[in-house]
């Protein structure tokens, strides 16, 4: 990821060139990240990616950061500089997902990932080549869309191809179930089958589809055990806007309006407080 290494440089400076704060930043074979997450690509009318970030709060950036390394980006941070989710001023959005596999190899961590096809592409094509060519430590499913309403899922996985399908809707399996037990306490197949049925009704709005994700099962609360939805993000990449939604507030941002603010957020417990400032920083505190 060559368009990335002087940024990688300048944050290394930032940290003194330490030797552990640097190989943290390269995200090369971090520890095993098993997030949950549901999200879907909507393609009828202003195409908007939407997804549910499952996760505990404890190890959560909370941080809504709008950037310009190689080109103007929106996302939710993660691990310092890495992405969850995003979209960029070309009109390319990006969300990851956890494919449902323990096995683990030699490759990037996927915020990493998502950080540079943002900072890199335009179209859901270019994002796909990219995405063939990086080695990921783990197995994650990646959910494109652009402006033009092209979409497509990509399957990464340390062990074998990567893999890029036809498939709107995302939870935390591939084709398959292939971990019994994270699948049952997740409910990927039920949130799967959920997206499905949204998507095959054609009466069901955006607005309709965005209010699903704040309900069971799509929604969790299962914040003390490390399975809880933190935030609800729809990436409307036409309009170049964001919403983040929680069920009793939702905050929009955009490239050309972004205003630095702090936002509480109630989930269960305790009260969850988010700062937005410097160059777009939004930041959980317990």
């Amino acid at each position: 990821m060559p368009e990335l290494v002087p940024v990688y440089r300048s944050l290394c400076r930032l940290a003194d060139n330490d030797d552990l704060a640097s190989r943290f930043l390269s995200m090369w074979c971090p520890p095993p990240y098993l997030a949950g997450c549901s999200q879907v690509a909507w393609t009828r009318g202003s195409p908007t990616l939407i997804r549910n970030y499952d996760f505990t709060p404890r190890c959560f950036d909370g941080r809504l950061r709008k950037t310009h390394y190689c080109k103007p980006v929106l996302g939710m941070q993660d691990s310092g500089w890495g992405l969850l989710d995003g979209m960029n001023a070309d009109g390319l959005a990006a969300a990851l997902a956890f494919g449902g596999r323990k096995v683990t190899g030699a490759g990037f961590g996927i915020p990493l990932v998502i950080r540079y096809v943002l900072e890199t592409c335009s179209t859901v094509d270019e994002a796909r080549q990219v995405l063939v060519r990086l080695p990921v430590h783990m197995a994650y499913s990646v959910t494109l869309v652009d402006r033009s309403g092209h979409f497509a899922t990509v399957h990464l996985n340390p062990d074998r191809p990567t893999e890029v399908v036809d498939q709107a809707s995302v939870t935390n399996h591939q084709h398959q179930v292939e971990w019994d037990e994270y699948a049952a306490f997740t409910h990927t197949l039920e949130r799967k089958e959920t997206l499905d049925a949204c998507l095959a009704d054609r009466r069901l709005t955006r607005k309709d589809l965005l209010a699903q994700f704040l309900k069971p099962p799509l929604y969790s609360q299962q914040y003390l055990r490390g399975f809880g939805t933190l935030y609800t993000a729809a990436y409307d990449v036409a309009r170049g806007v964001v919403r983040i939604v929680w069920p009793s507030k939702q905050v929009e941002a955009g490239f050309k309006r972004f205003e630095e603010q702090a936002v509480d957020v109630v989930l269960l417990r305790p009260v969850g407080r988010v700062m937005v400032k410097g160059r777009g920083d939004r930041r959980y505190v317990n």
